[in-house]
């Protein structure tokens, strides 16, 4: 008869403290522990692409080592990738490279207007009162410089040269950055162009014969680097009191910006040619506008050029990635079997597809700005003009359309994959 005092397996003799575990306790599964169980006792290959109960379903995790175990299949699906967005950034870079270097370049010459007397209207040169017309269009807006000028040639002994020959005061405000030690104001002598210069042996405070006239040097204008209406190089400025005509050649107006130089335009010819077309009105920003205009569809020719080449990447890796679930598609149907959602599946798909297009998008990105800094510091193109903001968008943009392509690529096979009833693709 027991008193009580026997125990079952697992009880406490003084009804207190811990019960004693059962003997195969080690051989059951702890609490809520029952499914880990089960996933450990999956086979090798299968417990790699089926992920541990509790965790969350990794996504980046598989794609990089479905990638891996496909490497070479995966690297030329990148290279695609590479090479587009390469040819998208150098091509993309350089050309605004050299837009922004040729701006800088011209960017002077957008600032001028140059004003002449229409000979077809049997106007031979402008008078006092055409250039006071001027000033008053350019009041505010920019700095006017009447001219006389006319070609002739100039000599030193037995040195001859042709040379363009200005009458004007202000040599400084002629030439600009080009007047170099010119006088702002020229009350006698001559100030010659380098061109002339180096023909006739000229040094400052020697002597220049224009017409059987001579003149003292009273400067020497260095070797022009802008472009520009005046004739610098082959220049000889003197007075223009020494000019037997009493009108003026041309006009040239300096305006503060490219848009006060469009202004200053449009103002003279309406008050100069409102009747008739007296005068020529020639403004230089025109120019700098075209030739903007044709660096602007030049590079976007490159870059649609370029941009050809991550469309075939695109199909590359749509092949690579529809090859890929063709083979994988009893792993697929596996995991669709143990639980996964198909949008699980999609998203890892989905994230393999969008490694390649960010590995071969920053390889090829950062391939193609090497290769515009090699190309400016071989040349003469600035490197200043390869760090501008357009570039850096085109950087960024070439970098995340490689990303983009990638993605749209893998998009259908991945679908498709997700979609795929599991009893079908378990039977493979």
């Amino acid at each position: 008869m027991s008193d009580g005092s026997d125990a079952g397996p697992g009880s406490d003799p003084d009804g207190g403290g811990d019960p004693t575990p059962p003997p195969n306790a080690d051989a059951l599964p702890a609490a809520g522990s029952g499914e880990r169980g089960v996933h450990d006792r999956l086979p090798p290959a299968l417990r790699a692409v089926v992920p541990s109960p509790g965790r969350g379903f990794p996504a980046v995790r598989l794609a990089v080592r479905n990638l891996s175990r496909q490497r070479l299949r995966a690297a030329l699906a990148a290279v695609g990738i590479v090479i587009g967005v390469f040819a998208v950034v150098s091509l993309g870079m350089l050309g605004t490279a050299l837009q922004v270097a040729a701006t800088d370049e011209l960017g002077g010459i957008g600032n001028q207007v140059v004003v002449s007397p229409n000979a077809e209207a049997g106007v031979e040169s402008l008078n006092d009162r055409d250039l006071s017309a001027i000033r008053r269009a350019a009041s505010g807006r920019g700095e006017v410089i009447p001219l006389k000028a006319t070609g002739t040639t100039a000599s030193n002994g037995d040195r001859r040269t042709v040379a363009q020959v200005y009458g004007t005061t202000d040599p400084r405000a002629l030439f600009g950055e080009s007047a170099g030690a010119a006088p702002a104001y020229l009350r006698g002598g001559a100030v010659v162009g380098a061109d002339v210069a180096e023909a006739l042996d000229l040094s400052v405070g020697g002597t220049v014969t224009v017409e059987s006239n001579d003149y003292h040097v009273v400067a020497i204008l260095p070797e022009a680097t802008a472009i520009s209406p005046v004739q610098a190089d082959s220049a000889v400025v003197i007075s223009p009191g020494e000019f037997a005509t009493t009108g003026y050649s041309q006009v040239v107006v300096r305006a503060d910006s490219a848009a006060d130089a469009s202004a200053v335009a449009d103002g003279v010819r309406e008050r100069l040619n409102a009747r008739e077309v007296r005068v020529s009105v020639f403004s230089l920003s025109s120019l700098l506008d075209r030739i903007t205009e044709f660096f602007a569809l030049l590079n976007g020719f490159l870059i649609a050029v370029a941009a050809v080449s991550l469309v075939v990447a695109g199909v590359s890796i749509f092949n690579v990635m529809l090859m890929t679930v063709s083979e994988r598609r009893g792993e697929i149907g596996v995991l669709r079997a143990v639980g996964i959602h198909r949008t699980e599946v999609l998203r890892t798909l989905l994230v393999e597809a969008t490694l390649l297009g960010v590995a071969g998008g920053a390889v090829g990105a950062t391939l193609g700005l090497v290769g515009v800094l090699a190309v400016a510091l071989s040349t003469e193109l600035p490197v200043t003009a390869v760090f501008v903001p357009t570039n850096a968008l085109v950087f960024a943009g070439a970098f995340g359309f490689g990303a983009l392509v990638a993605l749209v690529g893998g998009l259908y096979p991945a679908y498709r994959a997700a979609t795929d009833p599991p009893v079908e693709a378990l039977r493979g």
